[in-house]
C-alpha cells in the first residue's frame, strides 16, 4: 500500500488542511491563478508551514496525470486506513447511530458521491468490504469535494458478519433491492439504522441481501428500471433525515 497520497481541487486540500494539517508534504499550485478561494488555501499552508510550489499549467497536469486538479493538487501522508475497532467506537458515541453500507461499489465516481451525500446528511460513518470495492483514490476523494477527509470510511474484511455485529447492537438494517415489495416512502426509517446499497448493475450479494432486516425499494414511474447507486443513496439517506427530522 502506497504511503503517500495524491490530493487535488481545492476542497479535498482545504478540508485536509482544516483537519489533519500534518499529513500535508507539499502543495503545487497554478502560477498567475490569483483568486480569493485560491489565495485562502495557500494562506492556510502557510500557516502550518507547508512547502507551496507554483508551477505552469503543463507542470501541473503532468503531476496530476490527467486528473482534474483545479489549478492545485498535493503530496500527503496516506490517512490511515478504519477498520471495525473505529466502528466500535463510533457506534458507542452516537445515541442513534446513522450508517451507510455500500456493498461492492467499485466506481471511484459512484463512492466519491456516496461518501459527499453520507456527510450532507449526516451519517456517522460508510462501511465498505476490503476486497472488490473502490477505496480512497484521488478521484474518490476529488468527486468527494471534501467530505473524504471528515466521513469515516470503514474496510471490513468480512461485511456479512459486521452486519451482524451491527444488529446484535440494536441497529436495523435496510437494504435497497428494486423486487422489494416494501416501498421506501413506506417504511419506518427512525431509531438507529444502516442503509445498505448493492453494487453498480448487480445489486446486492446474495449473503448481504439475507442478512438485512428488511428490503426497500424506490418507486419508479419512467420507462428506467433503476437508478444511478449514487443517486439512490442520497434519496435513501434524505428520506431518514427527513423522517429523524434533522
Amino acid at each position: 500500500m502506497s504511503k503517500h497520497d495524491l490530493l487535488f481541487g481545492l476542497h479535498s486540500i482545504e478540508a485536509v488542511l482544516n483537519n489533519e494539517p500534518e499529513r500535508i508534504l507539499e502543495i503545487f499550485a497554478l502560477k498567475g491563478r490569483d483568486d480569493e478561494r485560491m489565495n485562502r488555501v495557500i494562506g492556510l499552508a502557510r500557516q502550518y508551514g507547508v512547502s507551496v510550489s507554483f508551477v505552469g499549467k503543463k507542470a501541473l497536469e503532468d503531476r496530476a496525470r490527467g486528473e482534474s486538479h483545479q489549478g492545485i493538487m498535493a503530496n500527503a501522508r496516506a490517512a490511515r486506513v478504519k477498520t471495525e475497532a473505529d466502528l466500535d467506537a463510533i457506534i458507542e458515541a452516537n445515541e442513534q447511530p446513522f450508517l451507510l453500507i455500500l456493498d461492492g461499489v467499485t466506481d471511484p465516481h459512484n463512492l466519491g458521491a456516496c461518501i459527499r451525500s453520507a456527510d450532507a446528511a449526516g451519517v456517522h460513518a460508510v462501511i465498505v468490504p476490503k476486497d472488490n470495492a473502490a477505496s480512497l483514490t484521488p478521484v474518490v476523494r476529488k468527486v468527494a469535494c471534501g467530505a473524504a477527509e471528515t466521513m469515516p470510511l470503514i474496510q471490513v474484511t468480512n461485511l456479512a458478519r459486521t452486519m451482524r455485529d451491527i444488529q446484535a447492537r440494536g441497529i436495523w438494517i435496510y437494504g435497497t433491492a428494486g423486487e422489494a415489495s416494501q416501498p421506501l416512502f413506506d417504511t419506518k426509517l427512525t431509531g438507529p439504522i444502516a442503509v445498505v446499497m448493492g453494487a453498480e448493475g448487480s445489486g446486492m450479494r446474495r449473503l448481504t441481501r439475507e442478512h438485512c432486516d428488511s428490503l426497500v425499494s424506490l418507486p419508479m414511474a419512467g420507462s428506467v428500471s433503476s437508478l444511478n447507486v449514487s443517486v439512490t443513496t442520497g434519496i435513501c439517506l434524505f428520506e431518514v433525515v427527513r423522517q429523524r427530522g434533522l
